[in-house]
């Protein structure tokens, strides 16, 4: 998260969501000067549950807001309650009407966000002239968790590459199965830009690399690096609850500290510090610059931006550097960053999501 809150990160349990991404900056549009402002301010100064006990999370009750807002703002509506504090949405497309211009985004928020101002910052960051009509109810523990369980079902990625809830059981055992659960992280292998990263993935890893993933979130890009063959993974990211995650996901993968190493940074990502727990793990800090084969970021567009040196440094020269996390239309503004540091650039696309990737120039120097 440099400057902006860049890595995979919910506040609460959001893994039910049927489509789009957690706290991204608004997708589908590049923000204006003012409102990239203003959500920069809201990440900066973003002070996430993470301070507070897993177990309060767990046993608190929650906000249930159904939103009706024109159709052709939902997408990007959706994204900004993301921003601005829900922890999930999804929208109701089978209940809107053909001659109807409306659409309703159900949505989830935890009971100490004020849904009020977390809507009317989305709606204004996305220009909309009026604030949409919302009715809000309170949901009980049982319920938010049980709808959790209930929308997250085994993804397969491709032929034989299945990503599987820890309470379900793996349609193909003979396929490569990740095991997960998302907990208070992004990465459910149910959005476009972590299908991307893992086909990617797929295709690059032939045995013996060393990864980055750079945001890792619930771990599941490093976790599936190792499953295709990779020697190690270094998953980092500013969230605690996004590395507790990734620890117990990769402890479902029957994955030894020795070969996945979880490491938690600050705010401005740039001084790495091994998260309390994992300094006996024999491999060390190994995020130094110039350590690995192949560097997967799949977090932001902004600071895919800002931070293009920072990830591009962690790669060895001629080694693969993948971004994602950002739409179609965007992909110019990342191309024209990344072009000065990688070459043989190349563009994939899943329902108008994009990853970007390259290898690192030979003799480039980066800070």
């Amino acid at each position: 998260m440099r400057g902006t809150h860049f890595f995979k990160h919910l506040s609460c349990i959001s893994s039910w969501r049927i489509s789009s991404q957690p706290r991204r900056l608004i997708h589908g549009i590049v923000p204006s000067p003012l409102s990239q402002r203003r959500l920069s301010s809201v990440f900066r100064n973003f002070s996430t549950p993470s301070s507070l006990p897993t177990t309060h999370l767990l046993t608190s009750p929650y906000f249930s807001v159904r939103i009706s807002c024109p159709k052709d703002s939902a997408d990007m509506l959706s994204e900004a309650l993301l921003c601005f504090g829900a922890s999930s949405t999804s929208m109701d497309e089978q209940g809107s009407d053909e001659g109807n211009d409306k659409i309703c985004i159900d949505s989830i928020f935890s009971d100490r966000q004020d849904v009020d101002v977390c809507i009317s910052h989305a709606a204004d960051s996305i220009g909309l002239k009026e604030l949409p009509s919302y009715e809000v109810r309170v949901g009980e523990q049982y319920d938010w968790i049980k709808k959790t369980q209930e929308s997250f079902c085994p993804v397969e990625v491709t032929e034989g590459l299945w990503i599987v809830p820890e309470w379900r059981t793996p349609p193909d055992a003979h396929a490569t199965n990740i095991i997960l659960n998302p907990g208070f992280a992004f990465g459910t292998g149910e959005h476009p830009t972590t299908k991307l990263c893992l086909l990617l993935l797929h295709g690059l890893i032939k045995g013996g690399e060393h990864f980055l993933d750079y945001g890792t979130g619930s771990g599941i890009l490093a976790i599936a690096a190792l499953k295709f063959g990779a020697a190690s993974s270094v998953g980092i990211d500013i969230d605690p609850q996004a590395i507790t995650a990734a620890t117990q996901n990769a402890t479902l993968n029957n994955i030894s500290p020795n070969k996945m190493q979880l490491t938690l940074v600050p705010p401005d990502g740039r001084t790495h510090e091994v998260v309390e727990g994992q300094r006996s793990n024999s491999m060390g800090v190994t995020t130094e610059s110039e350590s690995f084969d192949v560097v997967i970021a799949n977090i932001l567009l902004n600071p895919l931006l800002d931070l293009a040196d920072d990830i591009v440094s962690h790669a060895k020269p001629g080694a693969v550097v993948a971004v994602s996390g950002i739409i179609s239309e965007q992909v110019p503004y990342v191309m024209e960053q990344y072009s000065p540091l990688l070459e043989s650039m190349s563009v994939t696309e899943i329902d108008d999501w994009a990853c970007v990737s390259g290898t690192k120039r030979r003799g480039l120097t980066v800070n």
